[in-house]
C-alpha cells in the first residue's frame, strides 16, 4: 500500500495539477472565454480562435522545465537575439514564434489581404486617400496619451498603432519594437476590429446630423485595368523610396495586389488569398497567444493598454468622420461624410457600418462602394504609420 501511495505522489508530482498556480487559472478563464467569443459570437474567429488556443496552452503548468511550449526568458534576456539558441533550447512556440519577430508572418498575411483586396473604389475617388490618412489621427493621439503614462517611446508606438484597425500591423510593429506587449495589443486590435458595429456607430452619429447621413453620392466611375496594374508598382515606388522601413508590408501587399490585377497568375493569386494565407495566419495567431504567458499579462499594464487601444480606435474613427465632414462642405453636400468613419483600416467591416448607418437615415442610399475606397486606403495608411514609427523609434 505504501508502494501505492508513493507512486501516487510521484503521479500527482509529474501533473500538472500540482503545480498550477492563481495566475494560471486566470489566464487559462480568459482563454476560455476569448474562444467562446470567436466560436460563438464570431468576434475576428480566424485570428482569435488561434491567439486563444496559444493562450491556454502556455499557461498550462508543468514541473519546472517540463512540457514548456513557450520560453518567454529566452527572448527577453538576450540583447541580441541568438536563433541557434532558439532553435536547440526552444520550445514549440518558441520556434514559431522567429516568425512573428522576424516580421515573417504579419508581412505574408500583407501579401493574401492584397491579393483579396480590390483597390477600384479608391482610385475612382483619389479623394479616400486623404479619408484613410486621416483616420490614423488615433495613432497619434494614442501615442501621446501612452507618453504621458510613462510608457517609453517604443512601447508607446506600439500601443498607438491598435488606433490603425489592423491587426497584422500591429503585431508586426509590436514585435519589433516591444514584444513583451505583444500579447495583450494584439488582443486589444482584434477585439476592437470584432467591436467596430458597437464602438463606431454611436461616434458617427454624434459627429454628424441626420442631412449629412442621408446623403447619396454619384456612383462611381469606372477603373481601367491598366490603372489597376500601374497602381501596386507605382505605390511600391514611391512609398518605399520615401519610407524604406515600410518595405516589407507595403511590397508584400502591393505583390499581392499585383498577382490579383494583372490576370497572368491567377494560380499564385489563389495561394495567396487562400492557401498560404490560412497556413500562415494559424502560425500567426498560435504563436502570438503562447506569448501571454500569465507573468508577463497580468500586470496593471494591460488594462491600461486596453483602455489606450479603445481610445485610439475611437479617434480613429474621429479623425475620418471630420474630414469627411470638411469634404462634405467642400463639395457643396456631395460627399456624405459617414463614409470617412470606414478610413480605419478593418477591411470591410468598416466600410460595411457605414453602410448600414447611410440606409438607416435614407434607405435609398448604398455607400458601400464609396466607403471601400477610404476603407482599403486605411490599409496602406496604418501600414505607412507602422513604418514612420519604425523608422523613428527602431
Amino acid at each position: 500500500m505504501a508502494e501505492l501511495f508513493s507512486e501516487l505522489k510521484i503521479l500527482w508530482d509529474s501533473s500538472g495539477f500540482a503545480h498550477i498556480e492563481p495566475g494560471q487559472i486566470i489566464m487559462i478563464a480568459l482563454a476560455c472565454l476569448l474562444l467562446y467569443l470567436g466560436i460563438s459570437r464570431g468576434f475576428e474567429p480566424l485570428l482569435l480562435i488561434g491567439i486563444a488556443f496559444g493562450m491556454l496552452l502556455t499557461n498550462l503548468p508543468g514541473p519546472a522545465g517540463e512540457g514548456r511550449i513557450f520560453t518567454p526568458e529566452l527572448w527577453q534576456n538576450m540583447e541580441r537575439i541568438d536563433y541557434g539558441l532558439i532553435l536547440r533550447n526552444g520550445g514549440f512556440f518558441d520556434i514559431l514564434y522567429i516568425g512573428v519577430k522576424t516580421g515573417i508572418y504579419p508581412s505574408l498575411v500583407f501579401l493574401g489581404v492584397g491579393a483579396m483586396t480590390d483597390f477600384g473604389p479608391m482610385l475612382a475617388n483619389p479623394r479616400s486617400l486623404l479619408l484613410g490618412a486621416a483616420a490614423q489621427l488615433g495613432i497619434y493621439c494614442a501615442m501621446i496619451l501612452a507618453v504621458i503614462f510613462s510608457f517609453k517611446g517604443q512601447e508607446a508606438a506600439s500601443i498607438a498603432i491598435i488606433g490603425g484597425a489592423d491587426g497584422p500591423t500591429a503585431i508586426w510593429l509590436t514585435g519589433k519594437l516591444a514584444p513583451g506587449l505583444l500579447g495583450p495589443i494584439a488582443i486589444a486590435a482584434y477585439s476592437y476590429m470584432a467591436l467596430v458595429p458597437l464602438i463606431q456607430p454611436p461616434i458617427m452619429r454624434a459627429l454628424t446630423t441626420k442631412k449629412e447621413r442621408e446623403v447619396k453620392m454619384e456612383q462611381l466611375r469606372h477603373v481601367s485595368k491598366t490603372e489597376k496594374i500601374l497602381f501596386p508598382i507605382v505605390v511600391s515606388i514611391v512609398t518605399i523610396l520615401v519610407l524604406p522601413s515600410v518595405a516589407p508590408l507595403i511590397g508584400c501587399l502591393m505583390l499581392g495586389n499585383l498577382l490579383r490585377e494583372c490576370g497572368v497568375v491567377d494560380r499564385l493569386s489563389d495561394t495567396a488569398q487562400n492557401a498560404l494565407m490560412n497556413t500562415i495566419v494559424i502560425f500567426l495567431s498560435v504563436s502570438v497567444g503562447a506569448t501571454t504567458v500569465y507573468s508577463n499579462f497580468l500586470k496593471k499594464e494591460t488594462l491600461l493598454i486596453i483602455l489606450l487601444g479603445l481610445l485610439a480606435f475611437s479617434f480613429s474613427t474621429v479623425g475620418g468622420v471630420l474630414l469627411g465632414k470638411l469634404m462634405y462642405k467642400l463639395s457643396g453636400g456631395k460627399i456624405n461624410p459617414l463614409i470617412g468613419s470606414a478610413g480605419v483600416s478593418a477591411v470591410p467591416m468598416a466600410a460595411r457600418v457605414s453602410q448600414k448607418e447611410g440606409q438607416r437615415a435614407n434607405p435609398s442610399n448604398f455607400l458601400l462602394m464609396h466607403a471601400m475606397g477610404p476603407n482599403v486606403a486605411g490599409v496602406i495608411g496604418s501600414a505607412v504609420a507602422a513604418g514612420f514609427l519604425l523608422a523613428v523609434f527602431g
